[in-house]
């Protein structure tokens, strides 16, 4: 099998421990990867010198991939769209419905693509993607080829909404399925694609999209089918206070209540943004390790609020975090996303009650990137990726110590301050033991004429 040897690096975090804190973190150590699969980390002078490729480590960090639980690639098409500009959620996507209406195949491939490249250039090496419209014959395949492509680890969920505007929901009735067709589509997408296996570079979930567009029918059938193949269950859930109160008016129940009636609590289902989760929602959420993907640039960008991560976590919910759409954050950049909930966290303090005991240390820097790492992998039902450890699969970020951004920072903290000080590129991403990202150079596709398509496309469906 081909090696690779990632030697000498300056520092490597391994997020080897459930307890960041507690976590490896090597000085002057090095990497050997032998094909997909990490054979041996340790000092650089008790390991090989050679390998088939080597990848020179000075200067660098080097922690595991790190791995976004809730994204909407389509969606990097409309970003910065100016009539919901300053919207707040409902009015978000009602703004944004008519164009995503227009979506062809290529333009969710090519925009696919586009949001994977973002990603990767992060040091991003796993994501899951939320698809919940297909019209004008779009299919999850145009996702799944993208990401083939490019070289990402994949969580393809087939995303649905079966409840339009003449049934009282939020989406009009133009970019609704028929539920039946849903879940033969969603049958057919497991039996031909889904990979359970250590290393799975494509892995099928169900996500129905809503409680304001899919039927309680179809949430309880989904989970159904999905257990019945082991694969796992998405959703959004109590995103904001409009969310709430639809919820409240239409089924008499909080999300967390709704969740829990229609089967969709366990450790084979994680939601998307919980930002109004109340306590007993918690409560359940710890008791059931039903997982959370935090959405922090998304939720201050629609102005959902703050989510109660520290309660979250404290509790034991598995949390990891999300990108969300390209067009509620407006990026993809996972370090970047990880700096916002330390931030958002810290700022979240202030609507404690006065006296509570703690502070900005209560979302450290370690525990930011924990999410994005050990945190997310948890959420996706993965303990082959997520931390640095003989066995597991060979998904590596490098960074750059010796750039700008990290200048002061680095010699005092190169972990701390890959979160603490400006959010940088991967110098290096490696994806399944295959580098994607070379010096900071996208290495799978061509960026420049991906970016030439996808503007055109963008234009296009904007009309």
């Amino acid at each position: 099998m081909r090696t690779l040897l990632i030697r000498d690096a300056d520092c490597i975090a391994t997020f080897d421990h459930a307890d960041p804190g507690q976590a490896r973190e090597l000085t002057r150590a090095s990497i050997l990867v032998r094909g997909h699969r990490i054979e041996a980390i340790g000092p650089a002078e008790s390991l090989p010198q050679t390998a088939d490729e080597v990848i020179d480590a000075r200067g660098h960090l080097v922690t595991p991939g790190l791995v976004n639980t809730h994204h909407h690639m389509y969606q990097s098409l409309t970003r910065a769209v100016r009539p919901v500009q300053d919207a707040e959620l409902f009015s978000w996507l009602r703004g944004l419905y008519p164009l995503w209406a227009g979506l062809t195949p290529e333009m969710v491939q090519v925009s696919t693509r586009l949001a994977m490249a973002e990603l990767l250039l992060s040091g991003c090496t796993t994501s899951s993607d939320h698809l919940y419209i297909y019209p004008n014959g779009v299919r999850l395949e145009d996702s799944i080829e993208a990401a083939q492509d490019i070289g990402m680890r994949f969580t393809a969920t087939r995303g649905s909404m079966s409840v339009g505007q003449s049934q009282g929901g939020l989406p009009p009735d133009a970019v609704v399925e028929r539920e039946d067709a849903i879940l033969r589509d969603a049958q057919r997408l497991i039996e031909t694609h889904h990979d359970a296996g250590h290393g799975a570079m494509l892995q099928i979930a169900l996500a129905p999209c809503s409680p304001f567009s899919v039927s309680r029918d179809l949430m309880r059938e989904s989970a159904q089918l999905a257990r019945s193949f082991g694969v796992r269950l998405h959703t959004h859930l109590a995103e904001n206070d409009h969310d709430i109160a639809y919820s409240r008016e239409k089924f008499g129940c909080t999300p967390a209540e709704y969740a829990q009636d229609l089967g969709w609590v366990g450790p084979d289902v994680w939601h998307a943004h919980c930002v109004k989760l109340d306590d007993a929602g918690i409560r359940l959420f710890a008791a059931t390790r039903t997982g959370v993907a935090h959405c922090p640039c998304s939720n201050m960008r629609l102005a959902s609020g703050i989510a109660p991560v520290r309660r979250m976590r404290l509790a034991g919910v598995p949390v990891g975090l999300g990108v969300d759409g390209s067009a509620s954050n407006d990026a993809a950049h996972m370090v970047n996303e990880a700096r916002q909930a330390l931030l958002l966290a810290r700022v979240g303090r202030s609507l404690e009650p006065f006296g509570c005991d703690h502070g900005p240390a209560d979302m450290g820097a370690r525990d930011a990137l924990a999410l994005a790492t050990r945190g997310g992998a948890e959420v996706l039902g993965r303990s082959d990726i997520g931390h640095i450890a003989p066995g597991l699969c060979a998904d590596l970020a490098l960074f750059d110590l010796r750039t700008l951004g990290f200048a002061g920072g680095a010699v005092h903290d190169p972990v701390g301050s890959l979160v603490l000080c400006s959010s940088p590129q991967a110098a290096w991403t490696i994806v399944h033991g295959r580098i994607v990202v070379r010096e900071g150079q996208l290495a799978t596709l061509e960026l420049g004429p991906l970016i030439e398509r996808h503007n055109l496309l963008a234009l296009q469906l904007r009309g």
